[in-house]
Order: structure tokens, then C-alpha cells, then sequence
């Protein structure tokens, strides 16, 4: 059975001078991420007398993290490959787009960096409220679980389609936009619901700033299951075509040698 090509990595290869760029920039663009998303929540908030989400509050945040993750991506893109989002490591070290290693620090750039937004958010802000994921009411944890696995699954395979797939073709200059799309459009589907996090590290830093780990572990079990599964997914579709043309080509090889044997 065809398994996509997991790889540790080497240390060498994880501390040289572009992996440390590659993980400022993943810093970096989570940082703004989730500053400008948790910071559209927050503005919202204290711009409604009850704070409820209606509908117009849900769009306006849905926009909000759409816009913002298309210049996160955008920016991180070709330095470190704009993931912003350790589910999207994840997604993509099952996939063989990148090692372990390296994932592991991408990892705890992003966390860093969402930490950060969120402590210089309560900073600003004057120490308002800030804002985490949680379930709806009426919503069960494996309700949550559920819902993360199916749009962070939608978010990581846009991911591969757009951006990680080597066959993407022009395809691939709309891959901000496209990532940036699903995301708001996965909000406004689950966001009444679990929230619509999608991101362990957007979820993880709110939670660390505000103190309140409250329902945290949804949102690092879902995005990672869906994400996981995307990668599997796409990584071995990418591998069984691989071995398609490999076999067609080889099937090729030997036609034309039979045709020459035949003809001699």
C-alpha cells in the first residue's frame, strides 16, 4: 500500500540560517493573524451593547479572518510557506511536505506567536475581555470535534490543491486568496456552532492570555485529526498518481521496445 513519505528530518537542516527565517516568518504572520482576527472579535464586542454574535457579527468576523489569514499566507508564503496554523504543519509533515523537525518548530513559532497577539490585544485594549473559542450551547464536545475535523480537513486540502501540490500550475498564485476564502467561508458554517477554529494556535493563544482552557483541547484534536487526514489523503493521491505515470511511462518504454524487436 502506498504511504506518503514521512520524514524526521536532519538537525543541521533545522538550525540553518533559512530555517530560522522560515520561523520568524511563521511567527511573524501568526502574530498579525491572530491580532487582526481575535482583534475583530474583541472590536465587536465592545461595539455591541450585549455582545451576542448575530448574524451581521458573524460575516463581519468571518471577513475579518478571511482578509487577514489571504496577507498572513501571503507574506509567509516564500519564506517559511505561509501555514500560520500548526494544523497545517501537521497536515503537511503527514504529506511529506515537510520533516518533523522542522514542523515541530514551526509549531512552536506559531504558538508563540499567537500568544503574543493575544497579551499585546489585552495591552491595548485596556484589559478587555479576550475572546476564545467555546461550543454553543447545545453543542457536545464530539459535536466540536466533529465539526473541526470537517472544516480544518476543507482547509488543509485547499492548502494542497493551491499551494503544496507541485502540479498546481498558475493555480498557485491564487493559493492566499483561495486558502483565505475557505476559512471565512468555514466560519460562517461553524461558527455559531464550535466556533470555527480550524487553528490550534489562534485558539491557544486567547486561551493563554485570558487564562480560561475551557473546551481548548477541541481545538486541538479536531484541527489536527482533519488536518492529518488531508495530508494522508492528498499525499498518497499525489504518490498513486506518481506511480500512474511512472507505470504508463514504463508501459511506453516497453511498447516502443517491442515495436523495435519486431521491426528488426
Amino acid at each position: 500500500m502506498l504511504m506518503a513519505r514521512i520524514a524526521f528530518g536532519r538537525f543541521d537542516d533545522s538550525f540553518s540560517l533559512g530555517s530560522f527565517k522560515a520561523y520568524l516568518a511563521e511567527f511573524i504572520s501568526t502574530l498579525l493573524f491572530v491580532f487582526a482576527g481575535v482583534g475583530s472579535a474583541i472590536a465587536y464586542n465592545k461595539l455591541t451593547s450585549n455582545a451576542a454574535l448575530d448574524p451581521a457579527g458573524l460575516v463581519a468576523i468571518a471577513i475579518a479572518h478571511g482578509f487577514a489569514l489571504f496577507v498572513a499566507v501571503a507574506i509567509g508564503a516564500n519564506i517559511s510557506g505561509g501555514h500560520v496554523n500548526p494544523a497545517v504543519t501537521f497536515g503537511l509533515a503527514l504529506g511529506g511536505q515537510i520533516t518533523v523537525l522542522t514542523g515541530i518548530f514551526y509549531w512552536i513559532a506559531q504558538l508563540l506567536g499567537a500568544i503574543v497577539a493575544a497579551y499585546i490585544l489585552k495591552f491595548v485594549t485596556g484589559g478587555l475581555t479576550i475572546p476564545i473559542h467555546s461550543l454553543a450551547a447545545g453543542v457536545g464536545a464530539i459535536q466540536g470535534v466533529i465539526f473541526e475535523i470537517i472544516i480544518t480537513f476543507a482547509l488543509v486540502y485547499t492548502v494542497y490543491a493551491t499551494a503544496a501540490d507541485p502540479k498546481k500550475g498558475a493555480l498557485g498564485t491564487i493559493a492566499p486568496m483561495a486558502i483565505g476564502f475557505i476559512v471565512g467561508a468555514n466560519i460562517l458554517a461553524a461558527g455559531p456552532f464550535s466556533g470555527g477554529s480550524m487553528n490550534p494556535a489562534r485558539s491557544f493563544g486567547p486561551a493563554v492570555a485570558s487564562g480560561d482552557f475551557h473546551d481548548n483541547w477541541i481545538y486541538w484534536v479536531g484541527p489536527l485529526i482533519g488536518g492529518g487526514l488531508a495530508g494522508l489523503i492528498y499525499g498518497n493521491y499525489n504518490r498513486l498518481r506518481e506511480s500512474a505515470l511512472y507505470k504508463d511511462s514504463l508501459d511506453a518504454q516497453k511498447f516502443r521496445t517491442f515495436d523495435h524487436m519486431s521491426e528488426g
